[in-house]
Formats: structure tokens, sequence, C-alpha cells
């Protein structure tokens, strides 16, 4: 089993480069690994200050592991914090992420580059980020008895860990110093392999939304344009395939008094006419749409959509609306639906939220709504939006589930931090 991950290793490794040579993503991989150790080697060897390593795959490991991150920056100031990445989705976002003295990627997972990766890093704590097990350079953390955790995990029955085969794997969950799992489930695979040292402590995302709303922008242009009502839409990280079921369905409630803010994923000035078209052709006035970059005061007002077409506004826009449209789910998946119900309001997604546990608990204590089809969407909106008293009840509930799902992040660093 050891040779054939050592062969995927390599596959892969060749099989991107080749790749790279027509796709922009795999070039941006290949690129960023360039001088990796030089360069990693020049910024150590700048400090004696000894170092704490996170790792994270790509952008959504990122923000469960940046609570803790910034927590510890707090309480270890004579650390340096190291950054790493495997996906380049992560990486370019985050590269002047300061909340990190360095940021780089990870090295490709063969013995050798694990062990000079490591020889150079002489990490003091080690936390890999909920899906990361890269087999060379955990082993050779074990070897050199630098602690090192998994944190924010979440394991199915089906994974390689608890088949017959898994060996290797099961053997680098036995090595962690501490495994914390998102949810008591996780935690009870996991120790179905005889591993002792794992704790079900919650979702560090949690802590992260909440610190996010505490932090909430004031919006003067979104204030001025729901004016006295609480009867706006936030519809955030939507996509067309949301859109063409999504405003059939919310564009007779605009006689009702009610508005809509459109977040969507994608902000081009293409993208923005497409949406502008698409509620024309609803029989929207275009006097009725404002861009919020050509938005006034005097001109929003009478606005009955407010399309934002800006980066990083979005998590503090969910706190003018009464009801959230995470967008996605009628694509490949949702998007963050914490962001929204953390403002205690009602969350609706489209069908494919599966993998995400968050959208399935916020189903089940009546905070969320997913909905499978265009009509089950109408009938949904039709509900929340034509019910005060169901819209205030299902707030609540999902206000209530962010808040009863945080203080992950100091169980965690009670224990790393020991």
């Amino acid at each position: 089993m050891k040779f054939l991950y050592t062969l995927g290793i390599f596959s892969y490794g060749l099989a991107i480069r080749i790749a790279s040579l027509f796709n922009s993503k795999a070039k941006l991989w290949v690129n960023g690994r360039r001088n990796l150790f030089e360069n990693l080697n020049r910024e150590i060897s700048n400090s004696t200050s000894p170092v704490i390593w996170f790792h994270c795959a790509s952008l959504g490991e990122f923000e469960q592991g940046r609570p803790l991150i910034e927590k510890i920056r707090v309480q270890k100031p004579d650390h340096r914090i190291l950054l790493t990445f495997f996906s380049p989705s992560g990486y370019e976002v985050r590269k002047n992420y300061n909340g990190a003295d360095i940021v780089t990627y990870i090295p490709l997972d063969t013995k050798s580059k694990a062990k000079r990766f490591v020889e150079i890093v002489k990490p003091s704590l080690v936390v890999f980020v909920k899906y990361e097990f890269w087999l060379n350079h955990l082993a050779e953390l074990s070897a050199r008895k630098i602690p090192h955790y998994l944190v924010a995990a979440i394991f199915r029955e089906d994974q390689i860990f608890f088949k017959n085969r898994g060996g290797i794997f099961r053997q680098c969950l036995h090595n962690y110093t501490h495994i914390f799992t998102q949810n008591s489930e996780s935690e009870k695979l996991v120790k179905s392999v005889g591993v002792k040292h794992v704790t079900a402590a919650g979702d560090t995302r949690f802590d992260r939304v909440k610190e996010i709303a505490s932090q909430a922008k004031s919006i003067e242009l979104a204030a001025a344009f729901i004016g006295e009502s609480r009867k706006v839409l936030v519809a955030g990280s939507t996509w067309s395939s949301d859109e063409e079921h999504l405003f059939p369905a919310f564009v007779p409630h605009i006689s009702a008094g009610w508005k809509m803010i459109i977040a969507p994923h994608e902000i081009g000035m293409a993208r923005v006419n497409e949406i502008i078209r698409s509620l024309e052709n609803l029989k929207i006035q275009r006097s009725e749409i404002v861009r919020y970059s050509e938005a006034t005061e005097n001109t929003i007002h009478n606005a009955k959509v407010l399309i934002i077409d800006n980066i990083g506004m979005l998590s503090s826009l969910y706190r003018y609306g009464s009801v959230a449209y995470i967008g996605g789910g009628f694509g490949k998946s949702i998007h963050n639906t914490l962001e929204a119900a953390v403002y205690a309001v009602p969350v609706i997604f489209g069908p494919a939220f599966g993998k995400f546990n968050e959208a399935i608990q916020l189903i089940e204590c009546g905070g969320g709504y997913g909905v499978n089809s265009p009509a089950e969407l109408k009938t949904v909106l039709n509900q929340i939006l034509g019910d005060e008293n169901l819209r205030g009840e299902s707030g609540t509930k999902a206000g209530n589930y962010v808040n009863v799902n945080t203080g992950a992040t100091e169980k965690i660093l009670s224990v790393i931090l020991a």
C-alpha cells in the first residue's frame, strides 16, 4: 500500500505538470512551488522565534483554521505562524493574510520533500485542518516527536481509514497527538479503529461567523435601501442556476412590499447585466434595479432590487435581511449558510446541500429550508415571506443553532496549548 501511495503521489505530480501547460490553475500550482525551499529557508532563517505551522487544503479549510490562528497569535506573540496551502484557490486569496508571518504552499508529499520541509521549518506545533492526510509529512513529524493535531475533522464510514486496505492511513490517525472532530459520529468512527486520543470539539466556523457578525460593518446604502421595512430577502453567492428559479418565485412578492439584495458569486459586468435582464424579463422596471456601485441615497429609496457588484460585503449584508437565500444549491454545492444564520434569519437553499452537516442540522432545527425543485422553492418562499410569525420563529431557531454550537476554538486551544 505504501508503494501504491508513493506511485500515486509521483503520478499526480507528473499529471499536474503536464496539465499546467494548458490549465491556469495547474500552472499556479506548479509555479507556486518553484524555489519553495529556498524561499522558505530564507524566511525561517531571518528569525529565531519558534514556529507554529497550520496547514489547510484550500479556502474553506482556512476559514475553519482561522479562529485558531488568530487566537494563538494573541496568546503566543513570541511565536511565528507559518500557513501552508495545497490548492492555489486558497493560496492566491490568502497569500497576503496578515495573521500569518509566512504563507506558502506545502510541497508534494514525497518522502524527501517532506523531510526537507520539516527540517527547514522545525515547527514546535503543527495543526492540520479537516481533511489533510499527507502520509510522508505526518510520518516525518511523528519521527521527530513534533506535536501535531487534526482539527475540525469529519469522517465517513466509506473512507479508507475504515477499510481493510487502509492500514497505513489508520496508522497516521494513531500518530496524531490528538484529533478534534466536528461531531460525535466522527469521534465514534475514529475510536472504532482503536484511536483513543480523539474529541468531538465542534466546528470552529461557528466561532468565526460569530466573530464576523460582532464586527459587521454598517453599510449606509443598504440601510437606506431597506428603509423602515424589514421585508428584505438577501440572496448571497448566487449563480444563474439559482436565479432562474429564485427570481420568478420572488418577484410576485414585490407588490407586497418585499425587496431583494442580491450578491452574486461573480460580479463582472456581463454577469450583472445578465441579472438585470432576467429581472426586466419578469417586468421589474430598470429604474427599480440599482447596482451598488452606482447607487446614491436618492436613487436607492425607490429601488426594489439592489445588486452588490463588489467583493467582501456579503457577510455584513445578511444583517439587513429578514430572510436569506444561499446560492449554489441548484448547481454543484451551496455556499456558507452560517454567515446568514448567525443573524437569526431563516435560511433557504437549493438541493445540493447533502455534504454539509450544518445545512442538514439547520433544516432539522427548523431554521433552514432545503428545497429540491423550483416548485418547492416557490412554496417555501410563499410560506416564509407571507407569514411574519413563521419568519420570526425560524430565524430564532437559526440563530440559536449557531449560538449553541460555538466554543470549539476554546476547547481545542485548551488542549494544544496546555
